[in-house]
């Protein structure tokens, strides 16, 4: 009776085909408004799954393109042909399924508090249990990172006990109690509408904020290089022109670069342009989104609140090379940042979705998102495989092995296939790179997830998780990761991965596997004891706020200095202004053939500019691919030092290097009074002169 009651008081929808002989009737305002309100709903959704499919399309094509040697731009223009023809058939797929199949968005229903029923008494001593170890681990972890001498055993042990506990809860409570319905509310116009909002503030933040990241020499670089000859280089391409062998830790599996490169030379734009005004803005509203919708799947309650204070904690929570606030919108631009703040939290909603209705979509999703991380970074073969085999073994606890096994092969077979075929075809890579630095749980959590206040909180929202988020799927997937993450922290398990894997250089990131900015935001979603839901909801604003404020206090925002972030008045390129400024001037130099000898920094800088510099020593990290012992880096360390005025060598010394290198071009420092006096006994005459600030004086060889 309920549904025939519900289909009484609907409004009857007119005939839009008007009879003969009978005027066309006006368009009801109502339903034009009403599908503006149901697109607006469906628009997070709609951009973060049409941007995955979209760049896991260019991935498979990029690769593709190495069959036939095909240049960027060439993979770049049937990318975007094959694009409008998938877009003009998902509308007109649409368009036929909307009649039957679509709802108002206003018949969407709307996120309710989760009915709470009193577990049994054992039930109910194994809750207190998980709650005081949880509290136990978070604290002493976070007390850890301080000036308190306390060995980490203590957060291991009792981290690995509240993860236990709370697997074994939501396991019990999936299998005793009956399925919701529906398994988790739509989200309303309103919702959308304010994540969209918030996304696209995100988006224009990107434009002044700039952090000079030395890594970007390489990624940056190499897009460069790659819009401004239309080629892809297989070998590198920063000390040589495409001749010496590539970095061990990098294959050429990630296409982010690649597509940066290509849709640049297409448009006709910088390319370093082209991914800080085009893309990165682009990436940051993705980002932004995909964090909503997880949050929205998650939060049994409130999700508009967990997920401001999400992006509350991405903002405010920075300072540190490794929080995962530097590696939002300070390092987005890299394919592992958005890695770790798109591809993350999309991962465990697909993930949510497949187990939950186990639909063709979700699968294909599944597939399309794990092409796009490995197209990102390489990272994804490593952070992908404890991901997936962290939510395989939480469903296997509940008797969905089938579903486990097909969602681990949709999510592992392309980034683990492409690693091994290229590996097989081109040789000679190894999983290590320049940085072979290991650090130990302790170090992984201080670096990840911070210390003090700030690492008492994420210890909660990692710990705690499970018993927060909406319950069954998200409950046990959750629980799922903090299981997982908790056995990675005991003492010598990184070790143990480090010896028999190789991989201690990206070791560090493997809290990337939770989605901790969402957990962080289900804390404010608690159900407190009150006897108002309007008590519950202001007690639920009371948490929020005591959450940001403690981000505000006591952690480093993205924007300070400390985060090596420059805040800018107008949209600039993520480098010093004056390192660019004199780049640029050298570039347009009337210079000789050969290298460019310059400071450090704006050695570093000259890729980001133009590939047409080739400088000695693009940044001195990476000469350990190349034997430091050799004459080849023993050359650029000694000229680098000569550059900065940071030595003073001999022109004796000198002069071999320079011969050896054949540098054309020595820029320095006015300031460097013995490289300015040292350049002609070299055989290098005066001829350009830059004024201050940044004052410069380059010299040219002779003859």
């Amino acid at each position: 009776m309920a549904n025939v009651d519900s289909i009484a008081v609907a409004p009857a929808e007119p005939d839009p085909t008007p009879r003969p002989g009978q005027a066309s009737r006006p368009a009801d305002p109502r339903g034009g408004l009403s599908r503006v309100r149901a697109l607006v709903a469906v628009a997070p959704a709609v951009l973060t799954d049409g941007a995955v499919i979209a760049f896991a399309l260019f991935t498979v094509l990029y690769h593709l393109a190495f069959l036939g040697d095909l240049r960027p731009s060439v993979t770049f223009r049937i990318w975007l042909l094959a694009c409008v023809v998938l877009a003009v058939v998902a509308v007109l797929r649409a368009r036929r399924r909307a009649p039957a199949d679509s709802a108002p968005a206003d018949s969407a229903p709307a996120a309710q508090d989760e009915p709470v029923s009193a577990p049994p008494a054992a039930d109910r001593r194994l809750l207190i249990g998980v709650l005081v170890a949880a509290a136990v681990a978070a604290v002493s972890a976070g007390v850890a990172g301080t000036s308190v001498n306390l060995t980490w055993w203590i957060p291991a042990v009792a981290g690995l006990l509240a993860a236990v506990g709370g697997l074994l809860l939501v396991r019990q409570a999936w299998l005793s109690g009956p399925r919701p319905t529906p398994v988790a509310p739509a989200p309303t116009p309103a919702q959308s509408a304010y994540a969209l909002v918030v996304s696209v503030l995100v988006g224009i933040s990107s434009f002044f904020m700039a952090r000079n990241t030395p890594d970007d020499v390489y990624y940056v670089g190499k897009s460069v290089w790659i819009a401004e000859r239309d080629l892809i280089p297989l070998n590198d391409f920063l000390f040589s022109e495409n001749v010496l062998p590539p970095m061990g830790s990098q294959p050429p599996i990630p296409s982010i670069e690649v597509f940066d490169g290509a849709f640049a030379n297409v448009v006709g734009i910088h390319a370093s342009s082209a991914l800080w005004y085009v893309l990165l803005p682009i990436m940051a509203v993705l980002a932004a989104l995909a964090l909503w919708r997880l949050t929205h799947r998650w939060a049994p309650r409130r999700p508009v609140l967990a997920f401001t204070v999400a992006i509350a904690y991405l903002y405010l929570v920075a300072g540190g090379d490794a929080a995962l606030g530097t590696f939002h919108l300070p390092r987005l631009h890299e394919g592992k940042g958005m890695f770790v703040s798109a591809v993350i939290p999309l991962m465990w909603l697909y993930l949510t979705e497949w187990f939950d209705n186990r639909s063709r979509r979700s699968l294909l999703l599944i597939v399309a998102l794990s092409i796009t991380a490995i197209g990102l970074t390489n990272t994804a073969a490593i952070i992908l495989p404890m991901l997936v085999g962290a939510a395989g073994f939480a469903m296997l606890l509940v008797g969905r092995w089938k579903a486990a096994v097909v969602a681990a092969v949709a999510a592992l077979a392309y980034p683990i296939g492409s690693l091994v075929v290229s590996r097989l075809a081109l040789g000679g890579m190894t999983a290590t790179g320049a940085d072979d630095a290991f650090f130990d749980a302790a170090s992984t959590y201080r670096r990840t997830l911070l210390f003090g206040v700030v690492g008492v909180i994420s210890g909660l929202a990692l710990w705690c998780g499970a018993l927060l988020a909406r319950r069954r799927t998200p409950a046990l997937l959750a629980a799922g990761a903090a299981l997982a993450l908790s056995v990675l922290f005991v003492p010598g398990v990184l070790e143990v991965l480090s010896a028999l894997s190789g991989i201690s250089v990206v070791l560090w990131r493997v809290p990337w596997l939770l989605a901790l900015p969402t957990l962080v935001g289900l804390l404010c979603t608690v159900r407190v004891p009150a006897p108002t839901r309007a008590l519950r909801r202001a007690a639920s604003g009371g948490i929020a706020v005591l959450l940001v404020a403690s981000f505000a206090l006591f952690a480093t925002p993205m924007w300070s200095p400390q985060s090596w972030v420059e805040v800018h008045n107008r949209p600039t390129w993520k480098l010093p202004q004056q390192r660019q400024a004199i780049a640029f001037w050298i570039r347009d130099l009337d210079r000789p053939q050969g290298l460019l000898l310059a400071p450090k920094t704006i050695m570093r800088t000259t890729p980001i500019v133009t590939s047409e510099v080739r400088v000695v020593l693009p940044r001195d990290f990476y000469l350990v691919e190349y034997d430091l012992s050799s004459q080849f880096a023993k050359d650029r360390l000694l000229l680098a030092g000569f550059a900065d005025g940071t030595a003073s060598p001999r022109p004796a010394e000198l002069k071999p290097a320079l011969d050896r290198l054949d540098v054309g071009t020595i820029c320095v420092y006015n300031g460097n009074q013995y490289a300015r006096d040292t350049a002609p006994q070299l055989g290098y005459q005066e001829f350009a002169k830059r004024k201050a600030p940044g004052a410069v004086t380059c010299f040219r060889r002779a003859g």
